[in-house]
């Protein structure tokens, strides 16, 4: 953990806007965002409004507020092509593909975030083109296209570390501690996520930071720690509500619903899981509503065992994610009714997750959850 980095900075917002910190609440950046919207309007400033509109739509996605941000990064691209200003319709275009993301059009969001990352290259602007290569690591880890995605994660890093980019190298860092995660190399998942969080510390990143914890969270879980992993989540959580970051926060306590799980702690699981569907389902994100789903059905069938509900139950999950192209959470719902036909012996000492998606696990003392 030598590498040589800066302090985080948020490059999408521009203009008059670039004095806002990366840390910023959400609420102040609309607020901000919509008074520099005003002026721009008035002034007829085309480009001034390109990134009044960015900062606009970045924060209602980061509020849930997705109707409204997918109005402003199509405003904010329309008015970047009137003054042809090739890297701020990069940054529109990977705001477009990142909120196509959230929204689990996964299919789109690789062609919004792939022609960003193209106009980021003709415009010479590494930043754009880096975020935008980000976000299609990002979306291919979703997909469950693992092995093109580490490969992306890893080269981005590189390059991150060679630019001393903080939120860079933790973006990456936590995508392939993810991916490690996920093979069931938790020694390798636990470096990754902890020099992550160190960067994103050292470099002021509280939402990169709150992040990492929640993949440490998730590492100690499995090693059987879950008092130490709540009170990495409670921590993470405090961070979420502070920044207003709606998205993060629903993921926050579907990760509190897998350690509980996975403590045997069904009630208190059931309970947080059904708290964490109705943010996902409050800010239109279908994925997180599937694996929030997912960990409640799971629970009822601990608590109130019953096959052929939890069954039905199951396969009502599956089919209500056609057409996402959420491959890897599908998989995951298969798995689990596959399972379920195996009729495990429920005094087993192995507590299955309700979003295990290891294989290969190199450490096996409890099973693992998805950190999306």
């Amino acid at each position: 953990m030598d590498d040589v980095h800066g302090k985080a900075f948020a490059p999408e917002y521009q203009g008059s806007l670039n004095g806002l910190s990366v840390n910023t609440s959400y609420e102040d950046v609309l607020l901000a965002a919509r008074q520099r919207e005003g002026s721009a309007l008035r002034s007829g400033r085309k480009l001034e409004l390109a990134q009044a509109k960015l900062a606009v739509a970045e924060a209602c996605r980061r509020l849930g507020r997705l109707d409204e941000a997918e109005s402003a990064w199509r405003d904010s691209y329309r008015s970047a092509k009137d003054c042809a200003a090739l890297a701020a319709m990069s940054w529109a275009l990977w705001s477009g593909g990142t909120l196509a993301r959230q929204r689990g059009r996964l299919d789109l969001a690789l062609r919004w975030l792939g022609w960003a990352r193209e106009l980021g290259r003709r415009a010479g602007e590494h930043l754009p083109y880096g975020y935008a290569s980000a976000g299609i690591a990002e979306t291919l880890r979703i997909r469950g296209d693992h092995h093109e995605a580490r490969e992306l994660h890893l080269d981005l890093l590189a390059e991150a570390r060679e630019r001393g980019e903080c939120r860079h190298i933790v973006w990456a860092l936590e995508g392939v501690a993810q991916l490690d995660r996920n093979t069931g190399d938790l020694s390798s998942a636990w470096e990754r996520f902890a020099e992550a969080a160190q960067v994103a510390s050292d470099g002021g990143d509280h939402r990169g930071h709150a992040w990492a914890l929640r993949g440490q969270a998730d590492v100690l879980s499995l090693r059987g720690r879950p008092e130490a992993a709540l009170e990495l989540l409670s921590e993470a959580e405090r961070t979420c509500r502070e920044m207003d970051l709606a998205s993060a926060l629903a993921y926050n306590r579907k990760m509190r619903g897998n350690v509980l799980f996975r403590a045997g702690r069904y009630a208190d699981a059931a309970e947080t899981y059904q708290d964490a569907r109705e943010q996902f389902d409050a800010i239109g994100e279908p994925r997180g509503t599937a694996l929030a789903s997912l960990g409640s059905i799971k629970c009822r069938n601990k608590l109130q065992p019953d096959r052929s509900r939890t069954e039905r139950e199951l396969r009502s999950l599956l089919r209500s994610l056609s057409g996402y192209g959420l491959r890897q959470t599908e998989r995951m719902v298969e798995q689990a009714i596959a399972e379920l036909a195996e009729e495990p012996d429920p005094t087993a000492a192995r507590t299955q997750t309700p979003d295990d998606t290891t294989t290969g696990t190199r450490e096996t003392a409890l099973s693992g959850g998805l950190c999306g």
